[in-house]
Formats: C-alpha cells, sequence, structure tokens
C-alpha cells in the first residue's frame, strides 16, 4: 500500500525561476501557502518584487495569472463580476442587439474570473491596503465560499479548484485581524548588495563588472542618505544600469554630478537634498577606477 505521506519535494513546489530570485524564507512562505490552500499575504517596501512574486509563481506552476489593482473605491463584489447596465441603456436607446440577453451584460471580474476558469490559476491582489476597511473581510468571505451567484441571470459561478491567491500590501493603512488569521504572511526585505549584484546579472549579463560594483555602491550610499522622502528601488537601479550602459559609462561615484539623477530619484526635494552632499572626487566620467 502506497505511503500517503506527502514528500519534502512535493511540498516544495515554488523554489524561484530564472529570472525571480529568492530565499528560503520567501520559499517557505509560498510552499506554506500553497499547502495550505491560504491566500500569501507580501508586503515590503515598494521595488521589493511583491507583484513579480505572482508573476513568477504563476510560471512555475504553468498557471495563468490573473490581476486585480484594488484602488480606493474597488468592491469585494467588483472582483466577482459586474452588470454593465449603462451599456443596456446604450443598446436600449441606440440599437445595440438584444437587451433582453442580460448575460451580454455581465462582465466577470479577477476573482469570477479565477473561479470560473478550467484549471488552477494564480489571482495577484494588488495593494488591498488602497481599499476601505471592509474590503479584506468581503474579499476572504468570498474566497471562503469558492462559489457566487450572479443575480441578474441566476447562475451560480463555483470554483473547480481554489486559486493561488497572492495579495499584496504596501502598509498605507493596517489591515483587519481576521484577515491576517487567515493569510500566510511574509515580509520581503530589501535585498543585501550580495543578491542586489545576483539580481543585476539576471537583467544584465553583459555589463562589465568595475560599472556593476560601482553603480551598485553608490546606489546603497545613495539609499542611506537621511533625507530622501523616497529611496530608489531595485528597478530603478536596474533602468539606471541600463542608461549608464547606453550612454557608453564604464564606471560612476556617489557625488553631486551622479549622472542621470532622474532614473533613481523620482521627487524634486531629494535631488536638491542630495546636491547638499558634499563632492566624494569629482563627476561620474569614463573609466573611473
Amino acid at each position: 500500500m502506497p505511503d500517503p505521506t506527502p514528500t519534502p519535494q512535493a511540498f516544495r513546489r515554488f523554489a524561484g525561476t530564472p529570472s525571480y530570485l529568492t530565499n528560503d524564507a520567501l520559499e517557505a512562505a509560498v510552499n506554506a501557502a500553497l499547502a495550505l490552500e491560504r491566500p500569501l499575504l507580501v508586503k515590503g517596501e515598494p521595488g521589493t518584487g511583491k507583484t513579480l512574486l505572482a508573476e513568477a509563481i504563476a510560471e512555475s506552476l504553468g498557471a495563468p495569472l490573473l490581476r486585480w489593482h484594488v484602488k480606493s473605491t474597488t468592491r469585494a463584489q467588483d472582483g466577482l463580476y459586474v452588470y454593465d447596465t449603462v451599456q443596456r441603456l446604450y443598446d436600449s436607446r441606440f440599437g445595440g442587439g438584444d437587451v433582453q440577453d442580460i448575460r451580454k451584460y455581465i462582465k466577470l471580474g479577477p476573482l469570477g474570473h479565477a473561479f470560473k476558469a478550467p484549471a488552477r490559476a494564480v489571482l495577484l491582489i494588488d495593494e488591498v491596503d488602497k481599499a476601505d476597511l471592509e474590503f479584506p473581510n468581503d474579499l476572504l468571505h468570498e474566497l471562503d465560499r469558492m462559489r457566487f451567484q450572479i443575480v441578474e441571470t441566476g447562475e451560480e459561478v463555483a470554483a473547480r479548484e481554489r486559486p493561488v491567491v497572492v495579495i499584496t500590501s504596501n502598509n498605507e493603512k493596517e489591515l483587519p485581524d481576521a484577515f491576517l488569521r487567515r493569510c500566510v504572511f511574509h515580509f520581503i526585505d530589501f535585498p543585501d548588495p550580495a543578491l542586489m549584484e545576483r539580481i543585476v546579472a539576471v537583467h544584465h549579463p553583459r555589463l562589465g563588472p568595475d560599472l556593476v560594483r560601482q553603480a551598485i555602491s553608490a546606489f546603497f550610499a545613495l539609499r542611506q542618505h537621511p533625507r530622501l522622502r523616497k529611496r530608489p528601488s531595485t528597478s530603478e537601479l536596474i533602468d539606471w544600469l541600463t542608461v549608464l550602459h547606453a550612454a557608453g559609462l564604464t564606471g560612476v561615484r556617489l557625488d553631486q554630478d551622479l549622472p542621470f539623477l532622474g532614473t533613481l530619484l523620482k521627487k524634486e526635494q531629494d535631488v536638491a537634498n542630495l546636491k547638499d552632499v558634499k563632492p566624494q572626487g569629482g563627476a561620474a566620467r569614463r573609466g573611473w577606477n
């Protein structure tokens, strides 16, 4: 009789992808969420790869990815479906087909599509903390039921398989305790210089080591500036290196003449604050070592 006990290999279903580097803690959180079939709540400062994590999970599982970008006006119902009464009224006035067929005006939302998918899907619910306080609990209520009814048609939509749900938060507001209890949680730390070098190598495998080393050093020194209101993120470092390479620069250093500063800093106050820093040896130039 076969042993029903799952093997470690069966549990460890996610180990990152060639383009999304992970660590043991992140992999453990994802695999725990997969085993428990619970939403994975991911927090971390902007640019740490929260949104890209959902893409990596979908790629790893070979599952389709559905995206739901939350706004301040978003309701849980919007994720299931919306009834387009405006379009139906327009069609009734100007002749747009059979307005008696209400099904034409039912538009499934991301959660509705995830429930109706023929196979397991990955659902990204991005920036859940932007919505009102009732949204998180309403959302988990729908996920627990795994089915919903379209009131206008009487049709019931029931999920064949529970979707893999990745929820991101930027800590703009506190989330309800009841919501937190029903999620697997992980905070993505900002990469250290060693991991950042590996990340850069994924995106820019042909860049010279001197430029990469100096750019990462300047980047982390810039992030430590005490008066910055918005510190540059990983994606901005990747963009900066793209521009440096396109411009033919082979080296940089942190000073008042840091090239293409607008790629890294996105607030006028931060640019002004950086100019107060005492120069550390001159402007960036070709061949600096």
